[in-house]
């Protein structure tokens, strides 16, 4: 047995500190953050200069500084659980210049009085998210603190079938558009429209991590996960030249993404 076929030891799966941790480094280059950067820039539209964007569950910064590097005339502001996605991140922006910041937030617990900073935000996005927590409609509404109304919200979150790395991480559960939609307006929101994104090809790209199982845990966990095997970083490299040519709204998509707006 390989390395990266034994069994990976099980963690908390709400411990984002050490999630952070073990496979921060490894999944930088997953080819499905990319393809959702693409797809939450589209959908956010052409925030004018001056404007808030605010970066709901932002993790180890990745989107955030993105978006600072795409809408320099704005301020981004990423709001994070894990302290170590907040270290993560602010390390991160240092690193590359970004002048995004980077808060630390328990968006499961209303918030006491108006946010010292990102407050008033007329752009909002949470991606990869509402999977992770029992009550996603309750942190969703608390995400609204952040807002000013008439903010434009874009969210996306898993389709299809979880895989085990999805459970391993906490995944409580994949959506329908449906289910996206009934979750956004239960907490106050107005939805304009709900996609199914990413058939084919991110379809193939998701059946594939289904498929390595458990060993994809260890592959990510594992003493050689930063070479990657070799093999794993080809499969990278693969799918990400191959997921742009996924389509943005199609029945069969896995990737559920939605715009909604804060009324206010």
């Amino acid at each position: 047995m390989t390395t990266s076929e034994q069994p990976a030891a099980r963690l908390a799966p709400d411990d984002w500190d050490q999630h952070w941790t073990t496979f921060g480094d490894p999944v930088q280059a997953n080819p499905a953050n990319s393809y959702r950067r693409r797809l939450v820039r589209k959908l956010l539209g052409q925030p004018p200069p001056g404007s808030t964007i605010v970066d709901l569950g932002a993790g180890q910064g990745q989107l955030s500084i993105f978006l600072q590097s795409t809408h320099p005339t704005c301020k981004v502001v990423g709001v994070e659980y894990s302290a170590e996605g907040v270290r993560r991140a602010v390390e991160a922006a240092t690193a590359t210049g970004s002048s995004a910041q980077f808060v630390q937030c328990d968006l499961l617990e209303p918030l006491d009085g108006v946010p010292s900073v990102g407050a008033g935000a007329g752009f909002a996005v949470c991606s990869e998210v509402l999977e992770h927590v029992d009550e996603p409609e309750v942190l969703i509404r608390n995400a609204s603190a952040y807002m000013a109304p008439g903010c434009r919200l874009v969210v996306t979150v898993p389709g299809g079938p979880r895989s085990a790395l999805d459970r391993h991480i906490g995944h409580r559960q994949h959506f329908t558009a449906g289910e996206l939609s009934t979750i956004l307006r239960r907490a106050g929101y107005r939805v304009e429209r709900v996609y199914r994104a990413g058939f084919p090809t991110f379809n193939l790209y998701r059946l594939a991590v289904v498929l390595r199982g458990e060993r994809l845990i260890g592959d990510l966990a594992g003493p050689e996960a930063d070479s990657g095997g070799r093999v794993g970083q080809a499969a990278f490299r693969l799918f990400d030249s191959l997921l742009p040519w996924s389509l943005d709204d199609f029945p069969f998509g896995w990737q559920i993404a939605a715009v909604a707006t804060f009324p206010g």
